[in-house]
């Protein structure tokens, strides 16, 4: 650090290690991707000024006037900054630092980041006495190319589901990125083979909703990147995707919500008193994500791609329902009775925004409980050939869009702002789909219009 940066930040140089010279900040867009700048230490406490019409944005890099874009008003900055306390090793190099950021527009939260709602998802439930806790599970595809301009599933003939070493990961590629991960502090609770060949599952430890958010949101990049880059600078030949449905016949990949909630005595507050069984704060938070379910499902799955995930019998959260330690449902129960109890919520697709994903979760439950619902009964049968609903995820992009529109008091609590945006970028994603494609593919086809919008980015 130089003199200079020593003389103009030293609550900066204070907290960062002397090798650190510049900070990679980062933040979450309403398409879920990580925009951000690399600022020099000296310079990296006020934060950096970013157009907030980046906003505006499709995946094609068009612009439409979204509401909070402000592309007809002169195209302002929004700034994004954050707390040097918050800066971790980087997965770069040694000298580079990496920060999640948060957004602020005219002195104020910017209303359309998902950084903040999910801010906001936290304090509501703080309000009524409780912390929520979060655990996200992740699931990948590492993909190779295909000898004619596209990609195929990672190579791995000897991997089996929960498979671990050579035979799942042959080249070693995802034993390096969880190891980048560790070092960053982005901690792992387990990493195996999924169903499919080059399918992996990435579990990150519990946290507060905020800290776990924003783990899951830098552990994305720094795992397409480790796929990306050998450790000696060469191009792999490999990358990694969690789009939703990137191949035609093989599971889908998504990103499960695993969430508690803490009382003021550092309780489990899904506990039953007695110690066993649901308390009726849990049945609340299930009775309000069952009743939302529909509405949730464009947040939550914002693609139109991940539609070919959410199908009836494919272990996904397609159905608006629950279960004790079913895979079959919508939200699953994992632990009946105990202080490990927590509510995972399934619908949640790979392409996800990870913040808005977390936020509509727990806004969903809150409002359960909020409004005192009714928990329908679980699911005890199968969950292939007999269910107990026939609500379900709708069953495109398009009636997602619909739905969530419907449900305005989830609309209302998730934040008018960003949801106004999200909806206008996505009724235009929509229309490039159909423009592209004469009309809705249906679900099983997996468009080259698809591979081409997403594959890049997810």
């Amino acid at each position: 650090m130089t003199d200079y940066e020593a003389r103009h930040n030293p609550s900066m140089q204070s907290v960062l290690p002397p090798k650190m010279k510049r900070i990679r900040v980062l933040w979450p867009d309403h398409l879920g991707l990580a925009r951000g700048k690399y600022l020099p230490v000296g310079l990296a406490r006020e934060g950096a000024g970013h157009c907030v019409t980046a906003f505006a944005l499709g995946y094609d890099r068009g612009m439409i006037p979204a509401p909070g874009a402000y592309l007809l008003e002169g195209l302002p900055d929004l700034r994004a900054a954050f707390d040097p306390a918050d800066v971790r090793p980087g997965w770069e190099d040694d000298a580079t630092g990496v920060a999640v950021a948060d957004l602020w527009f005219g002195g104020e939260p910017y209303p359309v980041s998902s950084r903040h709602a999910l801010r906001r998802a936290v304090a509501d439930w703080e309000e009524m006495g409780y912390t929520p806790k979060v655990g996200l599970e992740l699931e990948a595809y590492v993909i190779e190319r295909d000898g004619a301009g596209g990609w195929k599933p990672y190579d791995t003939p000897h991997s089996f589901v929960y498979g671990t070493g050579a035979g799942s990961d042959p080249t070693g590629v995802v034993t390096e990125l969880t190891r980048r991960a560790e070092a960053c502090g982005l901690t792992m609770e387990s990493v195996n083979a999924e169903f499919d060949e080059g399918q992996f599952e990435l579990t990150l430890r519990y946290d507060d909703a905020l800290q776990a958010a924003d783990d899951a949101f830098l552990f994305r990049v720094l795992a397409r990147e480790t796929a990306l880059t050998h450790p000696a600078g060469r191009d792999r030949g490999l990358d990694l995707t969690f789009l939703g449905k990137p191949f035609a016949g093989v599971a889908g990949s998504g990103t499960h919500v695993n969430f508690s909630l803490i009382d003021d005595r550092g309780r489990n507050a899904l506990v039953d008193p007695s110690g066993s069984g649901l308390s009726a704060l849990a049945r609340g938070c299930l009775a309000g994500l069952v009743a939302h379910h529909r509405g949730m499902t464009a947040l939550a799955a914002p693609t139109v791609n991940a539609y070919r995930r959410l199908r009836p019998g494919e272990l996904n959260g397609y159905w608006a329902n629950w279960g004790f330690d079913h895979r079959c449902v919508g939200n699953r129960v994992p632990v009946v009775s105990g202080p490990g109890v927590r509510i995972e919520n399934r619908l949640g697709d790979g392409a996800a925004g990870i913040h808005t994903l977390v936020a509509v979760v727990l806004q969903a439950a809150r409002l359960g409980v909020v409004g005192q619902m009714e928990c329908p009964d679980p699911l005890t049968a199968d969950g292939f050939e007999d269910v107990n609903t026939d609500v379900h995820a709708p069953g495109s992009l398009h009636e997602a869009l619909g739905c969530l529109a419907a449900d305005t008091e989830l609309v209302a609590a998730v934040g008018e702002d960003l949801v106004a945006n999200f909806s206008a970028i996505k009724h235009a994603e929509w229309e490039r789909y159909l423009a592209a494609v004469g009309e809705d593919a249906g679900l099983d086809a997996i468009t080259e219009w698809e591979l081409s919008e997403y594959l890049p980015y997810h």
